[in-house]
């Protein structure tokens, strides 16, 4: 054959075998439709919004093949019904914080935050790098679900208050809308802990049915409008070091998904982490001061209310690990690593973080 027609004959061959590799590469991805019900209103555009990118980037990972659509908190289940939805199949997967359901068993408080737990970056560490991801994923078996970390708030505000607090005294008989496990710690101290959706939040705090309340941190807070009916804004969040959010996903429907899927949802829910968390990180600063400017008081809790909190806190914990042993196991990992987490951070991030704090008040 010569060497021109051997030319155009391979070239024929060789367009010919790629145009048949390309469709069976694509046919080898089944197409697979999902529903995500959200514990977060559309209003909480950082929590939500972390739904819509995560939905995004599982369609960009899988060249469109995989689809994902959010649902906001009553659009397909209440937003604290996530994980039953999840559990039971009605949806395939869930955004949720995972500490809602501490009252089916407390140790799902550390899937969100342990009260005087963890920090964000300690948080990510410990899922990834220790078993803390292992330990909640063995607690969410017995509930047909398997979890993913997938954003998270940082550390939060300790809420609004019509009165300041002073002393612990001040606690007794405080009515506190405050969710989760921190409700239990502050009844411990003569608090009286509700439960309330968003929207009930400011009428009650208004009208005087409750006290004080506590949502998430500036950038959400500002839009409940707090400032406006109580003007004593406290930190830490000291029940939330950080908010940690979770992708729950129906057990049977994970194992369905091939492979490349199951890898497509945990670097989608990393991603989305990191949207999350940067993203308060940008808009929570100037909000602070746009409330300051409003009339906001920051107040930090006084040290004998937070060590008065944390001894109750201990004292708790101490219970639970003796009845407890999806809590024991958790605790005791949580808290070696923390330990160790501390004196690090001691050394190298509070030292930079405390100078640079400094140099700012002085340019």
């Amino acid at each position: 054959m010569k060497r021109r027609e051997f030319l155009k004959t391979a070239g024929v061959g060789l367009a010919a075998s790629t145009a048949v590799a390309a469709p069976a590469i694509a046919q080898s991805m089944p197409e697979i439709k999902w529903r995500l019900a959200a514990s977060w209103p559309k209003s909480l555009d950082t929590l939500y919004g972390g739904c819509e990118y995560f939905g995004k980037r599982i369609a960009e990972i899988t060249d469109g093949k995989f689809q994902i659509q959010p649902f906001a908190a009553g659009e397909i289940v209440p937003g604290l019904q996530v994980l039953d939805a999840v559990q039971n199949g009605t949806v395939e997967i869930g955004n949720t914080a995972m500490y809602y359901y501490w009252g089916k068993d407390p140790a799902f408080t550390f899937g969100t935050a342990l009260p005087f737990g963890l920090n964000t970056r300690q948080m990510n560490a410990w899922l990834r790098f220790g078993d803390g991801q292992d330990l909640l994923n063995d607690l969410l078996k017995g509930y047909n679900a398997i979890g993913f970390a997938a954003g998270n708030t940082g550390a939060q505000m300790g809420g609004w208050f019509r009165k300041e607090i002073k002393t612990v005294d001040d606690l007794k008989g405080l009515k506190f809308r405050v969710g989760g496990f921190a409700g239990t710690i502050l009844a411990k101290l003569g608090s009286v802990p509700q439960q309330l959706a968003a929207g009930d939040i400011y009428p009650a705090l208004e009208k005087g049915t409750i006290d004080a309340a506590e949502w998430v941190g500036p950038y959400d807070d500002e839009k409940l409008g707090f400032v406006k009916v109580a003007q004593h804004y406290y930190y830490p969040g000291w029940w939330e070091g950080c908010g940690q959010s979770h992708n729950l996903i129906n057990l049977a429907k994970w194992n369905e998904l091939p492979k490349a899927y199951q890898n497509a949802i945990q670097v989608a829910s990393g991603d989305a982490f990191g949207w999350v968390i940067g993203k308060y990180d940008f808009v929570n600063p100037p909000a602070l001061r746009r409330l300051v400017s409003q009339g906001a008081i920051l107040h930090a809790f006084p040290q004998p209310v937070l060590e008065a909190c944390y001894k109750a806190a201990s004292e708790i914990y101490d219970g639970l690990t003796k009845t407890n042993p999806h809590f024991k196991k958790l605790y005791e990992s949580l808290t070696a690593f923390r330990n160790d987490s501390l004196a690090w951070n001691q050394v190298a991030e509070l030292g930079f973080d405390n100078f640079m704090m400094r140099q700012r008040t002085r340019t």
